[in-house]
Formats: C-alpha cells, sequence, structure tokens
C-alpha cells in the first residue's frame, strides 16, 4: 500500500513548492528512489525542469520530461501514463493522479494558500478513510 507525506510548508508561495520539491526528489535520488514529479501543464513542466538545474548550485539531478526520460532517475510527468514507475511520487497536481497508488510513496507538498489547504484537507480525509498510511511533517 502507498504510503502518503504531506509535507506542510509554513510558505504561502507556490515557488516554494516547487523548491521543496526539488529538494525533496534529491534526497529520494540519493536514497535509490526512482521520483516521477507530476505536474498540471508543459509550461509548470518546463519550469520545473529549469528549476531542478538551479535551485542549488552544487546539486545535479539527472532529470528529463517523462516522454524523453528514457530510465532518468527523475521524471517530470503532465499526465502520461507513468509505465513502470514505482518508486516516489511527488504530486505537484491540482487533482491526485488515479494511478498514484502504483508507487511505493506518494508526496503532497502543502502551502499556506486557503484553496490549497481545502484540497489538502480533502486529500488527507479521502486518504485515511481508504486506509493508506498518512504522515504529515511541518517544514518551517
Amino acid at each position: 500500500m502507498t504510503r502518503i507525506d504531506f509535507y506542510v510548508l509554513s510558505s504561502d508561495q507556490p515557488r516554494e513548492a516547487d523548491i521543496f520539491a526539488c529538494r525533496l526528489a534529491e534526497k529520494a535520488y540519493r536514497a535509490g528512489l526512482r521520483v516521477l514529479l507530476a505536474v498540471d501543464d508543459r509550461e509548470r513542466a518546463e519550469q520545473l525542469d529549469q528549476l531542478l538545474w538551479t535551485f542549488r548550485e552544487d546539486s545535479f539531478l539527472p532529470h528529463a520530461p517523462q516522454e524523453a526520460a528514457q530510465g532518468a532517475a527523475v521524471e517530470i510527468n503532465c499526465g502520461e501514463e507513468p509505465g513502470p514507475h514505482h518508486g516516489l511520487l511527488i504530486n505537484l497536481r491540482s487533482e491526485v493522479p488515479d494511478w498514484f497508488s502504483r508507487f511505493e510513496r506518494l508526496a503532497e507538498i502543502v502551502v499556506q494558500r486557503p484553496e490549497t489547504l481545502a484540497r489538502s484537507r480533502s486529500r488527507f480525509s479521502h486518504f485515511r478513510d481508504r486506509g493508506y498510511p498518512l504522515q504529515s511533517h511541518n517544514i518551517r
């Protein structure tokens, strides 16, 4: 069963969620997990692609958009079928992908915006009611 982690940031800025997603992807990659970053559209995928190159000066994460990934450790997905991916799904989409349960872990990143908080509370309840193992982490 998929383990689900909610990372609750103190910031209200969506860009902070993307930066945290990069940090989380790096940590997972260093732990040997394959990572899929799910976003809503190509524009956000391109922004995240650029951020993965620049979020830390001394960091390199082998990554690619999913259609060009061919086994990259970190893939960026904007709606495609995830293929045989079974590591960590970092969900930056407005909805949870239907195929999330194929992954060992799902990370939801929460910023302090009313619409994001409401959506996250609803997701937390949904997952809890279905018996998924949940963890919540307050990130300062």
